[in-house]
C-alpha cells in the first residue's frame, strides 16, 4: 500500500520492504530498487534469486550500479558517475501518482547494447517525457550482460540475462499496484538488443502471463545455436586462460571479467571461417535457444501462436546500419571487394544472393550495397518476419519505418540505429542523442516527431491501437515515422521480395552457409 507523507517524499511498500521516491516535475520518481539479490558469491552465473528484505524505509532516490560490461561506444555517456557494488538488478519507476487505486498502464523498458553494454541509469533513458504523455507508470531495469548474463557456460542456465528481465516482470506483477500502476496491463518495449530481449521474452514459456502487449524496435536477427554460444564461451575463457565454467569463471573479478569478451571482440572480425554471420558483429553475446529456456527461436515461436494473445509494435529504421558504417570510418570508403564481400555474406545464397541484390538495385554504389545487405540481415527482415510471423498465427501486430534523418555529424546518419531513443525518450542531449544530434540545433521538426513517437507508443500501451491499421499480408500497411507521416505499403519492397520465405534460424558452428536459409516452408 502507499503511505502519503508530507512534502515531496512518497513511500511504498513492496515485499521485500518499504521504499522512498521522490517529487521531481510532477512525477514521483524510484530509483535503484532491487529486485533481485545480488549474483555474487554462490549466487554468481545463477537465476536470479529474490532480493533480500530490509527493514525500515530505503532510500530510492539514486539508480543501482550497472552491471559489469566493456567500455561503451561514442555517445553512450553517464555510467560512470553511478554507485558502485554489487547490487546490478534494481528496476526503476516513474509514476504521475504512487497511488494503489490508480490502476494505470505500466510499460517496461529493457534496453539496447549488443548483449553486452546497458544500464537503465544512463541519462538516455530517462523516461520522464513518456510517463507524463501516456499518464501511465514507466518501469526500467538493470538485467546482466555480456559473460555474466549470456556467455553459454557449464555450471550455469543458459540466458540468464534474460532470466533477470523475468524476475523484473515478476516484480512488476507482484509490486506495481502501490506505483498506481496496473499489472494487467503491462507492455514491455525495447530498442536493438532490448528489441531482441522482447522478441526472446515472447518466445519463453517463463514469461508467458507477464505482459500483454510488446513493442520491438529494431528486432536483431542473431540467436545463437547451443554449439555456437558454447564455441564462443570457450574462445572467452581461454582469453584468461579458464575453461567455460562457472567454477573457473568465478575465480575472476566480475568487474575484470568483461576485458575478455572485449579482447575476442576485437578479433572475431577476422574468424568468419570459424563464426560466420555473427563474427563481423564483434559482439560473442546473444540469446541462445537452448531447448530449454528459449526453446526456440521467437519467429518459429509466434509462427506456432506463442504469442498469439499479445499485441505487438515493431519497426525499424530506414538505414540501420549507417551508424556502424559512420563509427567506423566507412561512410566514404567501403570498396567494392568490401561490397562484394558483404553481399555473399549476408544475402540468401551466397553468390546467388549477391547477384539478386544486385539486379535488385542496379543503381546502388559499393557503400550502399553493404549498408543495405547488412541492414536488411540484421535489423529490417528480422523485424518485418517477426509481425508476419505474428500476423500467420493469427495475432495483431503493427509496423513501423523511421525515415527522419539524423540531423548530427554533417547529416551523414541518415535514419540509422538507435535514431529512435532519443526520439522517444525526448533526451536529445544525452548518450546517442549526443552523437545523432552533434552540432546540429533541435528543431521544432524534431520535437514534433518525438512527440508523435511518445503518442503512438503510449496509445499503443493503452489501447492496442499507436494510430494506424495493423499489419496484414496482402495490403501490408507500414507507418512511416517522418515530418509527414503516412501510412503506405511496406517501403522496402525491393528487399522484402529478396527475403521473402526465409527463416532465421539459430546460427550454427561452423559459420552458416546457403543450406541454412533454406525456404521456411
Amino acid at each position: 500500500m502507499t503511505t502519503p507523507e508530507a512534502g515531496p517524499e512518497l513511500v511504498v511498500r513492496t515485499a521485500a520492504g518499504a521504499v522512498r521516491g521522490r517529487r521531481e516535475g510532477g512525477l514521483t520518481v524510484f530509483r535503484g530498487i532491487p529486485f533481485a539479490a545480488p549474483p555474487v558469491g554462490e549466487a554468481r552465473f545463477q537465476a536470479p534469486r529474490p532480493p533480500h528484505p530490509w527493514d525500515g524505509t530505503r532510500e530510492a532516490y539514486a539508480f543501482g550500479p550497472p552491471p559489469p560490461q566493456e567500455a561503451g561506444i561514442q555517445g553512450r555517456t553517464g555510467v560512470l558517475d553511478t554507485p558502485t557494488g554489487d547490487d546490478w538488478l534494481t528496476v526503476n519507476v516513474w509514476t504521475p501518482d504512487a497511488d494503489d487505486r490508480a490502476h494505470r498502464p505500466v510499460m517496461v523498458w529493457i534496453y539496447g547494447g549488443a548483449y553486452k553494454l546497458g544500464h537503465s541509469g544512463s541519462p538516455g533513458y530517462d523516461a520522464r517525457h513518456i510517463a507524463r504523455a501516456g499518464d501511465l507508470v514507466v518501469v526500467t531495469l538493470n538485467y546482466r550482460v555480456g559473460i555474466e548474463g549470456f556467455a553459454r557456460i557449464e555450471g550455469a542456465p543458459a540466458n540468464r540475462g534474460l532470466l533477470d528481465q523475468v524476475a523484473a516482470l515478476e516484480w512488476v506483477r507482484d509490486n506495481i499496484t502501490g506505483f498506481g500502476g496496473d499489472p494487467g496491463r503491462v507492455t514491455v518495449f525495447g530498442e536493438s538488443a532490448g528489441a531482441g530481449s522482447v522478441a526472446a521474452l515472447l518466445a519463453m514459456p517463463g514469461a508467458r502471463g507477464l505482459f500483454g502487449r510488446a513493442i520491438a524496435q529494431s528486432v536483431p536477427g542473431t540467436y545463437f545455436s547451443d554449439e555456437l554460444a558454447r564455441d564462443l564461451a570457450t574462445a572467452i575463457a581461454a582469453e584468461v586462460g579458464l575453461r567455460p565454467t562457472a567454477a573457473d569463471l568465478a575465480t575472476v573479478d566480475p568487474r575484470a571479467l568483461p576485458e575478455a569478451g572485449a579482447a575476442l571482440g576485437a578479433t572475431m572480425g577476422r574468424r568468419v571461417d570459424r563464426w560466420g554471420r555473427v563474427a563481423p558483429t564483434v559482439t560473442p553475446f546473444s540469446p541462445v535457444v537452448d531447448g530449454e529456456v528459449l526453446p526456440t527461436t521467437p519467429w518459429r515461436a509466434l509462427a506456432a501462436g506463442a504469442a498469439r494473445d499479445v499485441d505487438l509494435l515493431v519497426g525499424h529504421n530506414a538505414q540501420e546500419w549507417r551508424l556502424f558504417m559512420v563509427l567506423g570510418g566507412l561512410a566514404d570508403k567501403v570498396t567494392e571487394e568490401q561490397a562484394a564481400d558483404a553481399l555473399r555474406l549476408f544475402a540468401p545464397d551466397g553468390e546467388a544472393g549477391e547477384r539478386a541484390y544486385r539486379r535488385a538495385y542496379p543503381d546502388a554504389g559499393p557503400a550502399e550495397l553493404f549498408e543495405r545487405v547488412q541492414s536488411d540481415w540484421l535489423f529490417h527482415m528480422p523485424s518485418l518476419h517477426l509481425a508476419e510471423a505474428q500476423v500467420a498465427a493469427g495475432g495483431r501486430a503493427h509496423v513501423y519505418q523511421l525515415t527522419w534523418q539524423a540531423p548530427g555529424m554533417g547529416g551523414t546518419l541518415g535514419a540509422c540505429h538507435g535514431l529512435d531513443i532519443p526520439l522517444l525518450f525526448g533526451t536529445f542531449d544525452a548518450d546517442l542523442g549526443n552523437l545523432l544530434f552533434a552540432g546540429a540545433e533541435v528543431t521544432d521538426e524534431a520535437r514534433a516527431l518525438s512527440e508523435l513517437f511518445r503518442t503512438s507508443w503510449t496509445s499503443f500501451a493503452r489501447t492496442g491501437d499507436p494510430g494506424w491499421a495493423p499489419y496484414d499480408t496482402e495490403r501490408r500497411p507500414v507507418r512511416v515515422l517522418d515530418v509527414r507521416p503516412e501510412t503506405v505499403p511496406y517501403p522496402q519492397e525491393t528487399s522484402r521480395r529478396l527475403w521473402e520465405g526465409r527463416d532465421f534460424p539459430p546460427l550454427p558452428l561452423p559459420g552458416p552457409g546457403p543450406e541454412a536459409w533454406a525456404d521456411a516452408g
